[in-house]
């Protein structure tokens, strides 16, 4: 689950250059929500991935002996969204792609690889809407129609190191972290003690992705769950955008996080006492004395009305698919209150499930370290959903590199000029 910097750099870079570039419809699909029989499945490779995928397949293939199912680990290559973008190109794609990146699905739409799964199934609508709750709407077209299905999402938090807390006199069990004037105390803390040589160190660097680490689940969380695109236009541009790039601004300009890259992990290696996180991070630092708690807002917003940032995986239905029933079929099986929680079980990812922390109730009383990630999954924001999604992304990105990271220029103009770059871009097809 954990994102190694040097591969997700490659993983992203490409992605970009694939949604960039990328123009042209699969084949003509021969597929129909009608028909039913043998399907073809990827799902991701890493481990625990693998472990759900393979005990779900076998659940179903045990009941279903004329519609099996085929699964594989997604294949090698660049990017997982470059083998999709391809494997639509070519029209052999399969039926259903367990890894599937909210940033590229409305480019793989536009492709012509995705199944409208509202227009093809008539329950499905009502059942992603049921399942999901009010999240759902945000994976939905600018039609209300729906491309994916919403599935697990990754919400982020700070972790702190309790030792280098402790070490510069702060409260290791309740640490002064939630106005940003405690975080910013707490920080100086840090580093004026010497605990750790930052307080925190997010990537410095410009790549679109970045941002959805330290910007936008501050935005979120100050705004309360405001997306950084809605209704076609930019919404960060105000007066809560200029505040979080404020205190970010702050924390590079006191050297509190560093603004060179980092090869390797900061808060493993005791270089920073904060990390900005998902529930990945539970297992990674096991050997860490941490804990978590969510991001900051300016006025110390209550923890249980902070929102974030979800870093979401979706399920597609791909146009190339013969038997569209079936498949249908199993996103509902590999979706049911049974397979979600073997899901959170196997892997520790958040299923998009609505009132999620009460219909697993038993899975977080025994395992406490997820309990916060269960309660945060309802209140995440997802990326832009359009083709232009990465583009939009990275003006805002390099708006904040330039003026927050290295401090050029005002940031209220910054912000406005990739407002205005990005109004631009979602008016584009």
């Amino acid at each position: 689950m954990r994102r190694r910097a040097g591969a997700h750099v490659a993983v992203m870079l490409t992605l970009a250059a694939v949604l960039i570039t990328g123009c042209g419809g699969g084949q003509a699909s021969t597929g129909s929500p009608d028909k039913h029989g043998d399907i073809t499945i990827w799902y991701s490779n890493n481990e625990q991935e693998l472990e759900w995928g393979k005990q779900m397949v076998e659940a179903w293939n045990a009941d279903h002996p004329d519609e099996q199912i085929t699964a594989q680990e997604i294949p090698a290559g660049s990017s997982s969204e470059a083998v999709i973008g391809a494997s639509i190109a070519a029209g052999n794609a399969p039926c259903l792609i367990f890894n599937t990146a909210p940033v590229a699905v409305a480019q793989f739409q536009k492709q012509g690889g995705l199944v409208n799964l509202s227009q093809s199934f008539d329950d499905a609508a009502a059942y992603i809407e049921d399942r999901s709750g009010d999240l759902a709407s945000q994976y939905a077209d600018a039609d209300g129609d729906y491309f994916q299905i919403p599935w697990k999402s990754n919400p982020v938090v700070i972790f702190y190191n309790k030792e280098m807390f402790a070490e510069a006199g702060l409260d290791p069990d309740k640490p002064p972290l939630h106005t940003y004037d405690e975080f910013l105390d707490s920080a100086r803390a840090i580093v004026d003690s010497g605990a750790a040589p930052y307080a925190i160190y997010p990537s410095p660097t410009s790549q679109f992705f970045q941002i959805d680490i330290d910007f936008y689940p501050l935005y979120a969380a100050e705004t309360g769950g405001t997306p950084l695109v809605e209704d076609g236009k930019a919404t960060f541009a105000d007066d809560a955008g200029e505040r979080v790039a404020e205190f970010w601004r702050t924390v590079y300009d006191e050297g509190l996080a560093g603004d060179e890259i980092y090869q390797g992990d900061a808060f493993a290696d005791g270089k920073a006492a904060m990390a900005i996180v998902g529930p990945w991070a539970v297992a990674v630092y096991q050997d860490l004395d941490w804990g978590s708690v969510p991001v900051p807002t300016s006025k110390g917003t209550p923890a249980d009305e902070i929102w974030t940032f979800s870093d979401a995986k979706n399920i597609g239905l791909y146009t190339a698919c013969e038997n569209q029933g079936t498949a249908w079929d199993v996103v509902e099986f590999a979706t049911s209150p049974e397979q979600d929680g073997k899901l959170l079980e196997l892997t520790g990812q958040m299923p998009l499930r609505r009132d999620l922390a009460e219909v697993y109730a038993d899975y977080f009383d025994e395992n406490p370290a997820y309990r916060a990630f269960g309660a945060q999954t309802a209140r995440v924001v997802e990326v832009p959903n359009s083709p232009n999604a990465v583009a939009m992304l990275q003006k805002l990105r390099d708006a904040y590199t330039g003026a927050v990271v290295f401090g050029n220029g005002s940031i209220p103009d910054a912000l406005r000029q990739a407002a205005a770059a990005v109004d631009d871009l979602a008016a584009q097809p």
